[in-house]
């Protein structure tokens, strides 16, 4: 009984869901630029590729990489992460595919 109950403490729906946030490549550029998230929560940040050719989502700060298919839509999770700045790009068209992930204090009553 009490391994089921460990269960459902750590795999019920809520402990598995993350916040999700929505992130448009078109034209080599990411929109928003900039996004907001908070403070010790996973998110998953859904990429629609728009564009006609492959990109690759890369960032130094967040720890990830991804090759972004043209005209998909890609998933990738992050977090949780302490407050600050965390920029990515993309590999491909570094100069206009830039984008920056803002953590802010959860605003979230426990």
């Amino acid at each position: 009984m009490f391994v089921i109950s460990l269960f459902y403490l750590f795999f019920t729906p809520r402990a598995l869901a993350a916040d999700s946030v929505n992130i448009i490549l078109k034209d080599h550029l990411f929109m928003p630029a900039e996004i907001e998230i908070p403070a010790g929560k996973k998110v998953r940040l859904i990429i629609d590729n728009q564009d006609d050719t492959a990109e690759e989502f890369d960032s130094f700060d967040l720890n990830r990489e991804k090759v972004l298919f043209p005209h998909r839509k890609s998933v990738i999770y992050i977090g949780p992460l302490s407050i600050g700045e965390y920029r990515f790009f993309g590999e491909f068209s570094p100069n206009t595919a830039q984008g920056k992930v803002i953590v802010r204090e959860s605003t979230d009553a426990p």
